[in-house]
């Protein structure tokens, strides 16, 4: 293993090590799992020190054979957008596990494990360039989040949990459709099945087809982000998870969704996207104005940060709805900066 795939997996080899560790052993576990995440942030640094700005492709790339029957492999690589996350993800997670000793009172290890198997996640997608890897990805990210709210969060944990799944699985089934819709078209156009997003790009899909496909990855990844009138799961989680879980719920999960938008969506269906680019657009404005209005009435600064989340990041999707080189950047500038003040607002209070 090596490379972006060490960078990717580390956190998870790690968390067994803090596995390991006597829960008695309080500051070990911490410490340990401290450790553990700074090794992706050093690789992240480096990919960052190597990376290319020159070459519009993806860099870094690991592809191996992994389902070869049906066009599956293990394809991993990054762009100049999914260094920016991976390094927001890295820099954040080893913030949250410094303060987790005097945050988490019960069940330490298990809380730093579910973290650091989170981190695994969040890394795999954004590092992924096959679908079905994209997808185990995805899903997986669901696990240790649920455990995270449902374990570690406040008294109505159990039904945030609940609630934030339900939402996200409603909206990843019919992505699986698309996604496997994908690998039949594929098929049907070359005469083999891939997965990879370089040969999915290069498809060409018909109008109708795209369609179908777009409004597909449009439910769950508005869900995602989440989008107005999808973001009612996103009070409840923020206001229940624990300060930790907080920090990457509204720092780096929220970007996984306008991160999908930017990475499939808009490649994979441009006519499409194109086609209702005007009504993302009034989606985000109403969010914007509406997560801005309900922010100003909070008392509560988990749910002011969750409304306001749901504004922020209609900016985001503002932006790519212009389908503008610069709207673009602006959003990938937005979606940085959101996590870094989202994510420093929560560790200073």
């Amino acid at each position: 293993m090596t490379g972006l795939s060490l960078m990717v997996f580390a956190p998870a080899a790690g968390a067994l090590l803090v596995a390991t560790v006597p829960s008695v052993a309080r500051d070990a576990m911490r410490r340990t799992a401290v450790a553990v995440s700074l090794v992706p942030l050093a690789l992240a640094i480096s990919a960052w020190a190597r990376f290319n700005p020159a070459d519009g492709g993806f860099q870094m790339v690991e592809r191996a054979a992994w389902i070869p029957r049906f066009g599956v492999s293990y394809f991993v690589g990054i762009d100049g957008i999914s260094l920016l996350l991976v390094l927001l993800t890295t820099f954040l997670v080893p913030l949250v596990l410094v303060v987790a000793g005097d945050s988490i009172q019960v069940r330490l290890k298990g809380y730093l494990v579910a973290m650091l198997l989170l981190e695994t996640t969040m890394l795999g997608t954004l590092a992924a360039l096959d679908l079905v890897l994209f997808y185990v990805f995805w899903e997986l990210m669901l696990v240790p989040m649920f455990l995270i709210i449902g374990v570690w969060g406040g008294e109505r944990r159990v039904h945030a949990a609940v609630k934030f799944i339900l939402y996200t699985l409603a909206g990843s089934l019919p992505m699986l459709a698309a996604f496997v819709w994908l690998g039949v078209e594929h098929h049907q156009v070359t005469g083999q099945m891939s997965f990879a997003l370089p040969d999915l790009y290069a498809l060409g899909l018909e109008r109708q087809t795209q369609l179908f496909i777009f409004a597909a990855l449009f439910l769950g990844f508005a869900i995602k982000v989440p989008m107005w009138p999808l973001h009612t799961w996103l009070p409840d989680a923020h206001v229940e998870a624990p300060t930790g879980g907080s920090v990457i719920l509204a720092g780096v999960l929220l970007k996984m969704g306008t991160y999908g938008f930017l990475r499939l969506a808009w490649p994979l269906c441009p006519e499409a996207a194109t086609g209702a680019a005007g009504l993302v657009a009034l989606l985000a404005v109403i969010g914007i104005v509406y997560g801005a209005l309900v922010a100003m009435a909070q008392t509560d600064l988990k749910k002011l940060v969750a409304y306001s989340s749901v504004s922020h990041l209609g900016f985001v999707m503002l932006g790519l709805a212009s389908m503008e080189v610069v709207g673009v950047q602006g959003a990938v500038f937005q979606m940085l900066a959101h996590g870094l003040s989202t994510g420093a607002l929560f560790m200073v209070v």
